[in-house]
C-alpha cells in the first residue's frame, strides 16, 4: 500500500497543509457501517461527513432488501441477513466501479496484526491484534475521541494492506469475509479506498473536472459530488448531468447511463445545477436527497414512478432542454423545433397557429403549461393518485427522539392544473418537487423529515 498512499491521500483528502489533515475531521469519517438498533434495515450515522459514502451505500442497500429479497417484512433482518445484504451491496458498488476485467478489484483492509482494538474493561487504549479470521468475528470499535487520536492519519495509513482479486466471485467471497472490518473503525474509509483503487486513480483524476479539488473537503469534511456519482454510477464525474457538454472549449463529464438508484438536489430548486434524465428516472424508485450539507434518501415501493416515460412527460423533458435556464417557457422562435423534437406536426402554418394560440399576447414566449396542455391534455402518466413513501436520514440528532427510524408518509403526484390546498413548503418537498413538479406530502409524524 505505501507506494499508493501519497496519491490516495491526496486524491481524497488534498494535498494537506503543514498542518496536514485535520484530526476532526478525520475523526468523523472512522466508523464502520453500522445497522442500528431501532431500524434493522438502517445504516447509522455518527456525525457529519461521511454521508457521502453511507448514503450511497444505504439507497443500494434498500434497493436489495426492497427488490430482491423475499421478505413480507422489509424492515426486519436477523444479524446474519444484515451481513447477507451489507455484503453484496458493497460487492456491487465494487463491481460498478471496476473500469477493466483485466484489473481486477482492489480491497483495502487491516494489515495483518494491525486490527484496530479497545479493550473492553478500560476503553482507554488500542492495541495489535491477529486479524481475524473469517469464521471468527473480529471486537468492534465504535469510534470514541481518544481511540481514533491514538489511531491518528499517519497510523491508520500505515497499517493498510490491499489485495487484488480477479474475478466477481472472488470479490463477493472476499467482501463478505472482510464483513466485520466494514463494521468496525474505519469500514466506511476502508470501503471508499477500495473503490478508488479498484476504479483507479488515473481513471478517477480524468473523469473529476477540478483535479486539484479533493473527494473529501478539507475545511468542512463533506464528501464531494465527484465521490457521490462515483458510488452511485462507477464514474467520478463533477455534474449530475446527462452526457458531456461543451463550455469555452472545455469538455464537461456528466451521467452516461440510467443509474440504479437516483440522486436529487435541493440545489436545484435554488437553480444552482439541474439534474439530468439518468438520475431523475433510475432503475428503481430510490432517490438520494441532497441538502447543503448532508444527503439522505427517499423511496417506496412504487415501480410505476420509474417506468418509462408517458408522451406528457417525454413533452416536459424536450421542453426544458429548450430552456435551460429552467425558466418555464421558451422563446416563440424554438416553438418548432420543439415540436420537431416531438414528432408533432411541424408545418409553418401550423407552427404559427400554434403560437398565436399559445401567445396571444404576442409576448414573444412560450409556456410550459399551456404547451403540454395543448398537445398531452389529460394524459395519464401511468403513477397512481397516491402511494406510501419513505424517508431515512442517518444521523441521529436529525430524527425524532434522536432515534434512527424511516419516517412514513403519503406521497400525492398531481397534475399542474389541479387546484388543492398545497402542503407545506419544506426543503424535502422542495427537492422532490424538481422531479414532480406538483408533489404533496403527507407525512404521518408531526414534523416533515429532515434533510440535514
Amino acid at each position: 500500500m505505501s507506494e499508493l498512499n501519497k496519491e490516495v491521500v491526496d486524491l481524497v483528502w488534498g494535498r494537506p497543509s503543514s498542518g496536514g489533515v485535520s484530526a476532526s475531521i478525520f475523526r468523523r469519517w472512522t466508523q464502520g457501517f453500522v445497522f442500528c438498533e431501532t431500524e434493522q434495515t438502517a445504516l447509522e450515522q455518527f456525525e457529519g461527513g461521511p454521508c457521502a459514502v453511507i448514503a450511497p451505500v444505504q439507497a443500494f442497500l434498500l434497493k436489495n432488501i426492497l427488490f430482491n429479497r423475499e421478505s413480507s417484512n422489509w424492515r426486519q433482518m436477523t444479524e446474519e441477513e444484515q451481513k447477507t445484504a451489507l455484503c453484496s451491496t458493497l460487492s456491487e458498488i465494487l463491481e460498478s466501479a471496476c473500469s477493466s476485467s483485466s484489473t481486477g478489484f482492489c480491497l483495502v483492509r487491516w494489515a495483518k496484526g494491525q486490527v484496530p482494538h479497545t479493550s473492553t474493561q478500560t476503553q482507554s487504549q488500542m492495541q495489535d491484534m491477529p486479524a481475524p479470521e473469517s469464521s471468527q468475528p473480529a471486537q468492534e470499535l465504535q469510534p470514541t475521541a481518544l481511540a481514533v487520536e491514538v489511531l491518528g492519519f499517519e497510523r491508520f495509513h500505515s497499517v493498510l494492506h490491499k489485495r487484488t482479486v480477479m474475478s466477481v466471485s472472488g470479490l463477493r467471497e472476499e467482501v463478505l469475509s472482510l464483513y466485520h472490518t466494514w463494521r468496525g473503525c474505519c469500514g466506511v474509509l476502508l470501503f471508499l479506498y477500495s473503490v478508488i483503487l479498484t476504479k483507479g486513480i488515473e481513471n478517477i483524476r480524468n473523469e473529476i473536472q477540478d483535479t486539484m479539488e479533493p473527494l473529501i473537503d478539507p475545511v468542512h469534511g463533506h464528501g464531494s459530488q465527484s465521490l457521490v456519482n462515483l458510488l452511485v454510477s462507477g464514474h467520478a464525474v463533477s455534474n449530475v448531468w446527462d452526457g458531456d457538454r461543451e463550455c469555452s472549449g472545455m469538455k464537461l463529464h456528466g451521467i452516461h447511463k440510467q443509474a440504479s438508484v437516483g440522486f436529487l438536489t435541493l440545489m436545484e430548486s435554488l437553480r444552482y445545477c439541474k439534474v439530468g434524465a439518468f438520475l431523475k428516472s433510475p432503475k428503481f424508485p430510490i432517490w438520494i436527497l441532497g441538502s447543503e450539507t448532508h444527503l439522505s434518501v427517499f423511496f417506496t415501493k412504487e415501480m410505476s414512478l420509474v417506468g418509462p416515460e408517458s408522451p406528457s412527460e417525454q413533452a416536459r423533458r424536450v421542453f426544458q432542454s429548450y430552456d435551460p435556464e429552467d425558466n418555464g417557457f421558451i422563446p416563440e422562435s424554438l416553438l418548432e423545433d420543439v415540436m420537431k423534437a416531438l414528432d408533432l406536426v411541424s408545418e409553418p402554418e401550423y407552427v404559427s397557429l400554434v403560437k398565436s394560440k399559445l401567445d396571444p399576447e404576442s409576448l414573444g414566449i412560450i409556456l410550459l403549461g399551456p404547451f403540454l396542455l395543448e398537445f398531452f391534455p389529460d394524459q395519464d402518466s401511468g403513477i397512481p393518485d397516491s402511494f406510501p413513501i419513505y424517508h431515512y436520514n442517518g444521523l441521529k440528532q436529525s430524527n425524532h427522539n434522536e432515534r434512527v427510524e424511516y419516517v412514513e408518509g403519503t406521497a400525492l403526484v398531481l397534475g399542474f392544473e389541479d387546484p388543492m390546498v398545497r402542503t407545506d413548503d419544506t426543503p424535502v418537498k422542495r427537492c422532490l418537487q424538481t422531479r414532480w413538479p406538483y408533489i404533496e406530502l403527507l407525512w404521518t409524524t408531526d414534523r416533515s423529515p429532515s434533510l440535514n
